[in-house]
């Protein structure tokens, strides 16, 4: 099993940053990607970027060159920067941690960021 939680979302204006945190915990062994999602009032989950274990990274057109995401390996830890923020990027941010074999997904709880005009 893998443990994530997520830290660091909250109210911001449009236009200012935050960065969100997730540490994992567990059985890490064998976990290949580590990412972030998001779901909006009303809207179906998204990705919103992904980092894997050779550091290759991936991110949804609707946050490139705003959104960074990075890794401490040796924290257990993921992060998520976040700039120029919209109110379209208001969500619930889920950490996840992908397993290839077996393919496995693990989530956190959530973390809600609100960007406010």
């Amino acid at each position: 099993q893998v443990q994530l939680v997520e830290s660091g979302g909250g109210l911001v204006q449009a236009g200012g940053s935050l960065t969100l945190s997730c540490v994992a915990s567990g059985s890490l062994l064998g976990i290949n990607v580590l990412g972030w999602y998001r779901q909006a009032p009303g809207k179906q989950s998204e990705l919103v970027a992904t980092i894997t274990r050779g550091v290759t990274t991936n991110y949804a057109d609707s946050v490139k060159g705003r959104f960074t995401v990075s890794r401490i390996l040796a924290k257990n830890s993921l992060y998520l920067q976040m700039t120029s923020l919209k109110q379209e990027d208001t969500a619930v941010y889920y950490c996840s941690a992908q397993r290839l074999m077996p393919r496995t997904d693990y989530w956190g709880r959530g973390t809600q960021v609100t960007v406010s005009s």
